[in-house]
C-alpha cells in the first residue's frame, strides 16, 4: 500500500492509499478518484514531501513499540486513525448514492446498472433484505475526518 497526495481542479488537496503507483495511475486516468469535498472527478497527484530516513535511535524506539496485528489489539488512537483512513479510502474510490444505496446495490447485482462499488445510507431492514437475496454489503462505522 502506498499513500499518494492528490489535488482536484478546485484545489482541494486530499491524501488517498492504493495498492501500488500503478493503481494510483489507472484510477486516476480511469476518474475513478472523487474529491471528497467537492465530489470533482478531475484529480491529479499533488506535490508530496519526501520521507526522510529516521535515525538510527528513532529506529530502535519504533522497533520495540507493540505493533497491532488486528483491531482488537489497537488503541483508541488507532482504531479512530484507522477508520479515518479507510473513510477517505471509500470516499476517494466509491460513488456515493445517499438514501439510494439499497435501490443501487440490487440493480448493480441484477445487472440492471453498471457494475461500480458505491456506498450510503440504508435502514437495517433494506440491508438485512440485500443480504438474505444474496447481494454484499457491509457496514461500517463512519467516524468524522478530524478529531475535534
Amino acid at each position: 500500500m502506498i499513500v499518494y497526495r492528490l489535488a482536484c481542479k478546485n484545489e482541494h488537496v486530499f491524501d488517498v492509499w492504493f495498492k501500488d503507483g500503478r493503481a494510483c495511475d489507472d484510477q486516476v486516468a480511469g476518474r475513478k478518484v472523487v474529491c471528497p469535498e467537492c465530489g470533482s472527478r478531475r484529480v491529479a497527484k499533488a506535490m508530496m514531501a519526501p520521507r526522510v530516513k529516521k535515525s538510527e535511535a528513532a529506529l530502535a524506539v519504533a522497533a520495540s513499540a507493540p505493533v497491532a496485528t488486528s483491531p482488537s489489539e489497537m488503541t483508541p488512537v488507532q482504531m479512530g486513525a484507522a477508520l479515518r483512513e479507510l473513510r477517505r479510502h471509500v470516499e476517494a474510490n466509491c460513488e456515493h448514492v445517499g438514501d439510494r444505496f439499497a435501490e443501487e446495490a440490487r440493480k448493480i447485482h441484477k445487472g440492471e446498472r453498471e457494475r461500480r462499488d458505491i456506498y450510503g445510507e440504508a435502514t437495517q431492514a433494506a440491508a438485512e433484505a440485500l443480504i438474505d437475496d444474496g447481494i454484499e454489503v457491509n457496514h461500517l462505522p463512519w467516524v468524522p475526518l478530524h478529531d475535534a
